[in-house]
Parts: C-alpha cells; sequence; structure tokens
C-alpha cells in the first residue's frame, strides 16, 4: 500500500479528501480503482450541486460493474474534472493526480472525523481484507 499520499484524508468508502483552506479536491483511492477495474465512464454532479458528508455524488462504471462516489466532506461542488468525461481512465491511471473527480467548497473549516489518515487508512484496508 506504497501508493496512499500522506497529504490527505480517506473515508471508508475509499475517497480521498485534500483539504486546501476551505477547497477540498476528491477522488478515489488506488485500493478503489483496482477493485473497480478499468473505469470506463464517470458520471459527475454539476458546479453548484451541494452535498452532505457521505452522500452521493456520482458514479463511476468500470468493466465490472457500477459504483456510487461519496462526498468525505459536505460542501458546495465549484469544479468537476472534465478530463474524466473523455479519458475516464485517468482514475486508473493516477487515482491522486489527473483522476481526480471534483472539487468542492466547505462552509467552515473539514472536520476530520468519520475521515482517516493515510496509516489508517492502510490499517483499515489490511482489517477488511482479513
Amino acid at each position: 500500500m506504497a501508493n496512499t499520499p500522506d497529504d490527505r484524508l480517506y473515508s471508508k468508502d475509499h475517497e480521498w479528501a485534500q483539504v486546501d483552506g476551505d477547497l477540498v479536491r476528491v477522488g478515489l483511492t488506488d485500493h478503489a480503482q483496482k477493485q473497480l477495474g478499468d473505469v470506463v465512464f464517470v458520471e459527475l454532479p454539476a458546479v453548484g450541486d451541494r452535498f452532505q458528508t457521505g452522500e452521493p455524488f456520482g458514479s463511476v462504471e468500470s468493466v465490472k460493474a457500477v459504483s456510487e462516489v461519496y462526498v468525505p466532506v459536505s460542501g458546495e461542488v465549484v469544479e468537476v474534472n472534465d478530463l474524466l468525461n473523455e479519458s475516464p481512465e485517468s482514475i486508473n491511471d493516477d487515482p491522486y493526480g489527473d483522476g481526480w473527480v471534483i472539487r468542492l467548497r466547505t462552509e467552515g473549516p473539514v472536520s476530520a472525523d468519520g475521515l482517516l489518515s493515510a496509516d489508517e487508512y492502510i490499517e483499515y484496508i489490511k482489517a477488511e481484507s482479513d
């Protein structure tokens, strides 16, 4: 699990959140994309949509299945990764970089409640696969 950057928080639904003030970039973890297999389509929300922590904001379709994606923190969508419309496989190729999904603006400081550090997330995955 070397590919779990420690500059972000992780949800038990296998999304990551990279906090920069009141902006939070969200994507799927490397573990999630490996479980999904080859991503062929991503359903993105609209800019301006608002979500509460844990709500589904879109879906990812792979050769194996369609899976909902959940927001790890509450906020308003201020940007979507349009690259995913043309190249959904970016989630597989670079889940922590070009494969990010949305950027949210939060209403106040981001609470880490319910989110995991990189080390905690790695332990969670190990326990989940046992």
